[in-house]
């Protein structure tokens, strides 16, 4: 199991994107994270007349390393840190340390 998945919503607390939140939308080999509308750079895109894709300036997100970003926590209002730990029925899940709240 790991700390960040496909759909959490995040903080990121390092870069130029610092306080900013977004939705994580891929985990890229476990150490970087896809999170929308944040490190968005201008790629200079070569145009393909056989595929219809046009030239220009496009924007892409990049991918964030996951140490930069922390889950938010609603309750607080803040990124906050993750464990894990097992359920009386044997599940293991994710909380947050501060309040102990489970992660859904």
């Amino acid at each position: 199991m790991k700390r960040l998945k496909t759909g959490d919503e995040v903080i990121v607390i390092a870069g130029k994107d610092k306080g900013r939140r977004g939705a994580i939308t891929r985990v890229i080999k476990g150490d970087k994270v896809l999170v929308e509308n944040i490190n968005v750079v201008k790629k200079h895109q070569k145009g393909n007349p056989n595929t219809g894709v046009p030239g220009g300036i496009v924007d892409k997100e990049m991918p964030i390393d996951s140490s930069n970003v922390m889950l938010f926590n609603p309750a607080t209002g803040k990124g906050d840190r993750v464990g894990f730990k097992f359920l009386d029925d044997g599940r293991k899940v994710r909380y947050f340390k501060s309040n102990g709240e489970i992660v859904e």
